[in-house]
């Protein structure tokens, strides 16, 4: 029988990712060698170490972050296991790919936006990850481009959270050194 967990339970990204782990089995990242499931895990160790957030329910939906929109696993899965807090995070990290892509961005923007703060931090971990493992230069304005997106959002959003303050700081200055440098 399937748990949900507290979010008190200091085991809360170790059942993450377990869970993330087997549903992103068998994936790849687009260099076709490199397992997904390592980018879950850097977005998790970003949004630890290099923004100094600790919330157990961040480090949870970091791993999970791209569950519902890439494997099998729906709401439902993430919200009996982990909750409504991780499961609503997760839900606004995923884009409807129903919709034509222009409403899909403009929808998928204004969910950040309104969203819980969480996901606009694992959002600025993801594209800070995206950047970081950047291997082609020619794709760097593209990634450059939801850089700004993600940091515009959280800017209007108007998070004073420590580690979203700290996130916004270290995500434009890996956009600047990356753009100094070119690739």
């Amino acid at each position: 029988m399937k748990q949900t967990m507290s979010a008190h339970n200091p085991y809360l990204w170790q059942e993450a990712a377990s869970f993330a782990a087997a549903m992103h089995q068998g994936q790849f990242r687009k260099d076709g060698r490199t397992p997904y499931f390592a980018h879950p895990v850097r977005v998790a160790m970003t949004v630890r170490d290099v923004f100094e957030c600790h919330d157990q329910q961040a480090l949870a939906a970091a791993l999970l972050h791209d569950c519902i929109e890439d494997t099998t696993a729906d709401y439902d899965d993430v919200l009996e296991r982990f909750g409504v807090v991780v499961a609503d995070v997760v839900a606004t990290l995923t884009k409807d790919m129903r919709l034509r892509e222009d409403v899909r961005e403009e929808s998928y923007d204004a969910a950040l936006l309104a969203g819980d703060w969480r996901a606009r931090l694992i959002k600025l971990a993801d594209v800070h990850d995206n950047l970081c493992d950047l291997s082609s230069a020619d794709k760097l304005p593209t990634v450059l481009s939801r850089c700004r997106r993600a940091v515009d959002i959280a800017l209007k959003a108007g998070d004073d959270t420590p580690s979203i303050l700290t996130a916004i700081g270290k995500v434009e200055a890996l956009m600047a050194l990356r753009s100094g440098a070119g690739a």
